[in-house]
């Protein structure tokens, strides 16, 4: 079987700017995203799919391929994981190259180890699922959730909860952001990352950590300094 995995990384980042390749303690954030991926020993292949010059030097400099350029279509705000997937996928494809799984990693998710990703994939070849990826549960329970109204006051978004203990209320779950292991004939039927036959790694709070602001980013560093 071969696995392919991709590494999207565009150049423009608009919350931080060129965030992909950024100084994250020490060296770019990319950098532990491409070195665990060659690293964890999972894949043919392990590419960068990027619109940008400089992210290319880099993620070269890393050991990662740059085989082709991504695309203008799929470099601006509104292309998605998807579109970039199936572009990749078509490329090689036009090469004669063809995978049976295929390992998106965010380049900003510099907590995701060889571990994680060899247990996703086991998920995915032993349970038949079309696609695993991480996830974390929130740590407020969801349930007790309050919004503004219109006339300014505060009331509950679930007003059946409001005397339920935190402790009795299910867990709730969301997407960890790091990382999608795929069936590739499943994705290229369905194009989507999950759906009814997907499965999950559940991870811990300490080893997520949404990077979208400057706050975001120092709370990572912090975090992984913690890990480490």
């Amino acid at each position: 079987m071969a696995n392919l995995c991709i590494i999207p990384a565009r150049g423009g980042s608009k919350r931080i700017p060129r965030k992909n390749i950024k100084p994250f303690l020490g060296k770019p954030i990319i950098a532990y995203s491409i070195e665990t991926a060659l690293n964890s020993a999972l894949f043919d292949e392990v590419m960068v799919s990027t619109d940008d010059e400089e992210i290319i030097i880099v993620a070269q400099k890393y050991g990662a391929n740059v085989p082709f350029k991504r695309s203008d279509k799929n470099a601006n705000d509104f292309a998605t994981t998807v579109d970039v997937i199936q572009e990749v996928l078509s490329m090689y494809k036009k090469v004669e190259r063809e995978f049976d799984y295929v390992c998106c990693i965010y380049p900003t998710a510099p907590f995701i180890n060889a571990k994680t990703l060899n247990d996703g994939y086991d998920k995915l070849i032993s349970e038949k699922r079309v696609s695993v990826f991480p996830v974390v549960n929130f740590s407020y329970p969801i349930w007790r959730g309050l919004k503004i109204k219109e006339d300014g006051g505060i009331g509950m978004v679930w007003p059946e909860y409001l005397d339920a203990r935190s402790q009795d209320l299910k867990k709730v779950y969301h997407d960890a952001g790091q990382w999608y292991w795929l069936n590739c004939r499943s994705f290229e039927s369905e194009r989507s990352l999950f759906n009814s036959n997907s499965g999950c790694i559940h991870m811990d709070e300490m080893s997520v950590q949404d990077i979208d602001s400057d706050i975001d980013w120092k709370l990572a560093e912090m975090k992984f300094q913690l890990n480490r």
